[in-house]
């Protein structure tokens, strides 16, 4: 497979950025203005639409322009207009802000076992009862319903609070697990006609369904990561301004968790220019936790994507299933690696070729590449295909293969290319073994994942997190090939942070469960501080490479669902305060456009400005400046666990060219809710050289509170220039 039909087969929808051109041709705007002084129209839809209305010229008034009326994700609308129509709206008073709309393109039957989630047993059962009673809203490319995955077995009705509507033409399509399903479309219901959607909501909520399997491999019992979650579907359409009246509406159907494994394709796109930014801080504002990809961009440095503070940005990973195939060569080396295959392929020893050679006989015979289709539809009895350097050990698999194939790193691909080449007649066996399970250096950060430091906002670091997206089995729109019988029953396998996003949105649906009354923020810190740093070796979480992992592939590190269940003590972030950071980083129209009112960063309302490290993030990015450079932040953590409780500070990591001080070293809490404040002192003690020879380099550490039964842990990255 070639890189570019990979990236794409992930499935992280991609939006192009689209400029205002002066031409007379009408396009679709986004437009922002401001709600009068008097009202904000909480119960008339009629009185809002006249209001946005009154922003038009007046031939295009009464003429249906309007596309999409926001109430809560903004002050504003979307309509069909010229540049130079735009032009006069933008000099009527209360206009605040315009850009066109964005165009975009579309880029488990082992993980909540693997992530320690027990269907008999443990916390996923008590207290978080498989996310019973939350609603996680899921915006995407639609849903597939009747798939088993959607059943409402053994699910109440939607609580009292749920507003939201079902816009299939059959009733029967929405039921107590699929409370809700809505199309932002023209005229197109909700119907998944890509996959994606399906795919992401099963990873969220879906029901146990025993039996899943694609072809025949991986199989077991599918489910969400909470099963017992309500689930409303959020349709997107053409662009950007439907994202924006998705998540509008899901503020107003009641969802509790919300699912976007969408992106702008532009890692340092401003949080005003950014409809995802801004309809997840309307959301974040009301409540609601938000999950979104990371991006499938990495492992080049600064590709992150959805890096908004207010949304959990997630990474991807491996689980330790593999479904294994192996090739013996005719030298007797024996290599490993992954399939989705034909188990019943005669283990012989055949012809193998290198597939480079374009004008070699291939009937018959083995046929090796490195990154790249083989090119052939008919006539090789199989494949082997090998990483690039890019992707090294990170293997994704594609069900829709026409030959038999294995794939293999790049550092196998490169000792079968060297026997290759020592021999006049290689030869080589290959045999399909099946899923093995529990493999040990998982999780290891898949090539695909985005990668930081933060564009958007530098101050603040990202991901947040990382969760199982290589190689996840989903559910699916349609059969695949002669695997079901039914197509209401298919799974497929995929890979791309599109499904680690999910995964996120789920635990945090259990988190939600388990704590009903606690902020987004809470969820996120409860999320990230309780996150592992190792893995089933109980060694350092590995990249691509299999090298140590770090800060900017792993964030806090990958998600532990029982413990984010119980962290002991969390960071709380009120809204209020992303105001006052948002100050920080852009003039006051700007701020408005996304918070959607007007705000007076200097005065007393919001606090003033807040710079970036010091939001009480569970994280830390540090800047040191010169040599000597001296920084102070604080953080200040509230507890969620035990009432009388005793916690010391341990800082691990960084190189011994910075000192680093926590005041107080000790934190004694004497009840529940109780907030304590600690500060850090970070001094640049000597001068580093950059390992890449650029102009800067960067370090990395942690600051972990430790009690007998917690240990709330902060990622901590420091740069030096």
């Amino acid at each position: 497979m070639i890189m570019t039909l990979k990236h794409l087969l992930f499935l992280l929808i991609i939006f192009t950025p689209s400029t205002i051109i002066a031409t007379k041709k009408l396009q679709t705007y986004i437009i922002h203005v401001r709600l009068p002084g008097n009202g904000i129209f909480e119960n008339s839809n009629e009185e809002l639409e006249r209001w946005y209305e009154s922003f038009l010229p007046i031939s295009k008034r009464n003429t249906s322009i309007i596309i999409h009326m926001y109430r809560h994700v903004m002050s504003g609308f979307s309509a069909k207009v010229t540049p130079r129509e735009l032009d006069e709206i933008s000099k009527m008073e209360g206009f605040v802000y315009a850009r066109a709309a964005k165009k975009y393109k579309l880029l488990t039957t082992r993980t909540p076992n693997f992530l320690g989630l027990h269907r008999d047993a443990g916390p996923w059962r008590s207290p978080a009862n498989f996310g019973k009673g939350v609603i996680i809203g899921v915006v995407d490319t639609g849903i597939t319903p009747g798939h088993p995955s959607f059943d409402d077995h053994g699910m109440p009705p939607p609580p009292p609070k749920w507003k939201g509507r079902c816009e299939f033409k059959t009733k029967m399509a929405c039921n107590n697990k699929l409370i809700g399903a809505r199309s932002f479309m023209d005229k197109q219901p909700p119907l998944d006609e890509e996959g994606h959607g399906t795919f992401t909501a099963s990873t969220a909520a879906g029901n146990f369904v025993p039996g899943a399997n694609v072809f025949g491999q991986a199989n077991g019992t599918a489910s969400g990561l909470a099963p017992l979650a309500h689930l409303a579907i959020y349709r997107m359409g053409d662009d950007d301004s439907t994202i924006l009246a998705a998540i509008d509406a899901a503020i107003e159907d009641g969802v509790d968790v919300l699912s976007m494994s969408i992106s702008i394709n532009r890692s340092s796109l401003p949080f005003y220019e950014d409809s995802i930014a801004i309809g997840s801080f309307a959301a974040m504002s009301r409540g609601i936790f938000v999950s979104c990809a990371a991006g499938n961009e990495g492992p080049r440095m600064y590709s992150l994507v959805n890096e908004a503070p207010w949304i959990l940005t997630v990474g991807g990973s491996t689980s330790d299933r593999e479904i294994r195939g192996i090739v013996k060569l005719g030298n007797n080396e024996v290599i490993e690696g992954e399939t989705i295959g034909n188990v019943k392929f005669p283990s012989v020893s055949l012809p193998l070729v290198n597939g480079a050679d374009r004008e070699i006989d291939v009937d018959g015979k083995i046929v090796f590449t490195i990154d790249s289709a083989m090119g052939y539809t008919s006539g090789p009895a199989a494949h082997i295909e090998a990483n690039d350097n890019v992707s090294a050990y990170t293997i994704e698999l594609f069900p829709d293969v026409e030959v038999p194939t294995i794939e293999v790193s790049n550092f196998a691909g490169e000792k079968i290319k060297a026997y290759i080449n020592s021999t006049p007649n290689p030869v080589a066996t290959i045999s399909f073994v099946g899923t093995v399970l529990g493999v040990k250096t998982a999780p290891t950060v898949g090539s695909l994942s985005s990668r930081g430091p933060n564009l958007a906002s530098p101050g603040i670091l990202k991901p947040d997190i990382i969760g199982p997206g290589v190689n996840i089995v989903g559910a699916w729109h349609e059969s695949m090939g002669d695997n079901i019988v039914s197509k209401a029953a298919a799974f497929n396998l995929k890979t791309g942070t599109s499904f680690s996003c999910p995964h996120l949105s789920g635990v945090a649906a259990l988190v939600k469960s388990s704590h009903p009354d606690w902020s987004p923020a809470m969820i996120k810190s409860a999320i990230m501080t309780t996150a592992t740093q190792v893995n089933l070796n109980k060694d350092p979480i590995l990249d691509e490479r299999h090298l140590p992992a770090d800060i900017f592939a792993v964030g806090a590190g990958h998600v532990n669902p029982s413990s984010a269940m119980d962290p002991g003590l969390v960071y709380d972030i009120p809204s209020r305060d992303y105001i006052s950071y948002l100050c920080s980083l852009y003039d006051e129209q700007k701020v408005e456009v996304i918070v959607r009112e007007k705000v007076n960063c200097k005065g007393s309302e919001h606090q003033g400005i807040t710079r970036e490290a010091e939001l009480n993030y569970p994280s830390l990015a540090v800047h040191l400046v010169g040599m000597s450079s001296n920084v102070t932040y604080s953080r200040t953590l509230t507890n969620v666990g035990r009432p009388k409780s005793r916690y010391h500070v341990e800082i691990e990591g960084f190189q011994s060219g910075i000192e680093i001080k926590v005041e107080p070293q000790v934190l004694v809490f004497t009840e529940v809710n109780q907030k304590m404040t600690y500060k850090v002192n970070l001094i640049r003690m000597m001068d580093f050289m950059s390992p890449n020879g650029s102009d800067y380099s960067y370090d990395q550490g942690s600051i972990s509170w430790v009690s007998t039964k917690y240990r709330v842990r902060i990622p901590v990255s420091v740069k030096y220039d």
